[in-house]
């Protein structure tokens, strides 16, 4: 693949895509305040899966993934089963009684539940440190992506990468970037799906349904080339894969943008199907993300190229690498980084848009302009989300690390605070403002002490790696969360009450 120069079919196709989704916003474009709480959006039970899908579809699944198998094999499967595992327990554990809850986002949600204007705030601010440190992952995708279609330098692909998003949020509205989600999901599939066909047909595999095809380049890599792919824990542990798994799993149930998408669908039924054809359009493309890690060494390891240990950008981009070692038309190639740049959108859309819902209706007319209109909170939140897309785009200046790498940092966050709080207050009426309190504080220490301790204590950057802390942290939270409770007052009867009713249909003694 050419890098440091003009990709002017890629860029075309690229425009051809980001028009049509336009057209498609500007039909459905809205100034309402309700939409940037993700009120009114409902588009049916495939609409609700397709928008899931679409939100989860990052730049992280899409790019991200596929990099993460290239680099270390098997230990990436932590990442699908993660994810989509999340997704299981959303279903068995959540789903349901997010909805009879009847809020709008997580902040409401902790803030009703929990019957404290505190704990809401709280909430606010984690459900905006969870969107930038997302967006962060998405806008490194975007950058890699700009930087080869127009062949500069990272840092200018940023300034560049995030000036075209907004532009695109902007010129679509709210309301279209929503709905646009279901078409989004369905270009993006096919743009995903379709290079890798072309791929394995090249190669001789089954290529109807690429994902079973795969395979015999996994054993050629063995045995050909003595590159053991399916090695469980070669260059890891069985810890720090599990550590990540559980990690990940509680962080998809902690996420702001995705608990969203169960409080605008109008029925129980609805928000269980929403998630079950939301696990279907997901697996198609996690099914599909490691053959482009697999076909993508088995490429180089003909080629004599050796295996790039390092080269972070290098393993981010190698869905599109693999598509040129293959020989792959150069329009191929451009549908493909169109579907990257589509995906790293929609999810930065729905991740700065939960922020900026999160400041203009839970920070704002509390904290700052009690008593302020419907029209201003719009304002606010318009205000907000370019000030989250510069906060963004400066921390993406610096290289943290891979795509995945990144966006699991945001996932154990979750998992460390959103997610023991939503569990609590669904399945255990006594818990109280005080233990959801002390809990996500707590969370947000045990998220962060790598960062910030793990060098002058590498046993807690070992016992609770950065990417993988809510595997001890989450249990950790609850426990603080149960004593806390107990230890002082209960809840309202009347919000009890409500949970034994409104949630789990119990009743009353």
């Amino acid at each position: 693949m050419a890098y440091g120069m003009l990709q002017l079919v890629p860029i075309i196709i690229v425009g051809a895509m980001f028009a049509l989704f336009i057209i498609s916003g500007l039909r459905n474009r809205s100034n309402q305040a309700s939409q940037y709480r993700f009120i009114g959006s409902y588009t049916g039970r495939v609409g609700i899966g397709a928008g899931i899908a679409c939100n989860w579809m990052s730049a992280a699944s899409f790019l991200g993934l596929a990099g993460v198998f290239y680099l270390k094999g098997y230990f990436a499967m932590a990442y699908v089963v993660g994810w989509t595992g999340g997704y299981v327990l959303l279903l068995v554990l959540m789903a349901t009684q997010i909805r009879r809850f009847g809020k709008f986002t997580t902040p409401d949600f902790v803030g009703f539940r929990y019957e404290s204007d505190a704990a809401r705030t709280l909430a606010a601010l984690i459900s905006i440190v969870i969107s930038i440190i997302y967006c962060v992952a998405q806008f490194r995708g975007i950058a890699l992506l700009v930087s080869w279609l127009l062949g500069i330098d990272y840092i200018p692909a940023v300034v560049v990468g995030t000036i075209l998003f907004v532009s695109y949020v902007v010129v679509s509205g709210a309301l279209g970037v929503v709905r646009n989600l279901k078409l989004q999901y369905f270009v993006l599939i096919i743009t995903f799906i379709l290079p890798l066909m072309l791929l394995t047909r090249k190669l001789g595999y089954f290529w109807i349904l690429p994902q079973f095809g795969y395979g015999a380049a996994i054993g050629e890599l063995q045995q050909q080339f003595d590159f053991n792919w399916s090695d469980p824990f070669g260059a890891t542990t069985l810890y720090e894969w599990l550590a990540l798994c559980f990690t990940l799993m509680f962080g998809t149930a902690g996420l702001p943008h995705v608990l969203s998408r169960f409080y605008m669908v109008p029925g129980i039924r609805d928000a269980r199907w929403g998630v079950a054809w939301g696990l279907f359009f997901i697996a198609l493309i996690y099914w599909s993300a490691p053959a482009y890690g697999v076909l993508a060494r088995l490429f180089e390891a003909r080629n004599g190229i050796s295996l790039n240990m390092t080269g972070a950008d290098a393993a981010d981009m190698i869905a599109l690498s693999a598509a040129g070692l293959g020989g792959l038309p150069l329009w191929v190639v451009g549908i493909l980084a169109a579907g990257g740049l589509s995906a790293a959108f929609s999810a930065s859309a729905g991740l700065l848009m939960s922020g900026s819902a999160s400041f203009s209706y839970d920070l704002y007319p509390r904290l700052i302009r009690p008593g302020v209109s419907e029209r201003d909170k719009v304002v606010a939140a318009k205000g907000f989300f370019l000030v989250l897309a510069a906060i963004v785009m400066l921390l993406t200046f610096q290289p943290w690390g891979m795509i995945a790498e990144i966006a699991a940092f945001a996932f154990a966050v979750a998992g460390n605070t959103i997610f023991p709080a939503f569990l609590l207050g669904i399945w255990w009426p006594r818990a109280n403002a005080t233990g959801v309190i002390s809990g996500m504080m707590a969370g947000l220490c045990i998220s962060f002490a790598p960062l910030f301790i793990g060098n002058s204590l590498p046993f807690i950057s070992q016992a609770i790696p950065f990417t993988s802390s809510a595997f001890i942290g989450a249990p950790l939270v609850i426990i603080i969360m149960v004593c806390a409770s107990l230890l002082t007052a209960p809840p309202s009867a009347a919000i009890r009450h409500f949970i034994r009713r409104e949630v789990h249909d119990c009743p009353e003694n």
